[in-house]
């Protein structure tokens, strides 16, 4: 980091206060690193808005005794190996499974993906979370 700006910043009195609770709570060593993480989630939020290249994780829960939603699921990657970087496979009990599925590529086609196998018939729960490493 040797091209360091500085700025000032001026807010009302209770909002910094929340806000060093915040920091303090998850660990910061200062008000900067903190802005910084805020800064540069939202510069991901916008790279995604902008279909730009991302990795994503998509965690989807389901039954697996639900009639041929392995076979389903399978099939669906399958359709987007390019994309999908990477699954794990988790036996919750014994009847519930976790699949936790990494994905890369424009925002658009990621979301397009993590829409497919959430909305298969049985996926009880899906949540993807994209990413990029052009976050600043």
């Amino acid at each position: 980091m040797s091209n360091i700006e500085r700025f000032g910043i001026s807010l009302p009195k209770d909002l910094l206060e929340k806000f060093d609770k915040i920091i303090l709570r998850k660990g910061y060593s200062c008000r900067s690193e903190a802005i910084r993480d805020l800064m540069r989630d939202n510069i991901i939020e916008h790279s995604i808005a902008e279909n730009k290249e991302v990795v994503g994780t998509l965690t989807i829960i389901y039954n697996h005794h639900t009639r041929d939603l392995s076979d389903k699921l399978t099939d669906i990657q399958h359709c987007f190996h390019n994309q999908i970087l990477a699954t794990t496979h988790v036996h919750l009990d014994r009847h519930n499974c976790a699949e936790v599925i990494i994905l890369k590529g424009k925002s658009g086609s990621v979301k397009q993906v993590a829409d497919k196998l959430i909305s298969a018939k049985g996926v009880k729960h899906g949540k993807l979370v994209m990413s990029t490493t052009k976050g600043g």
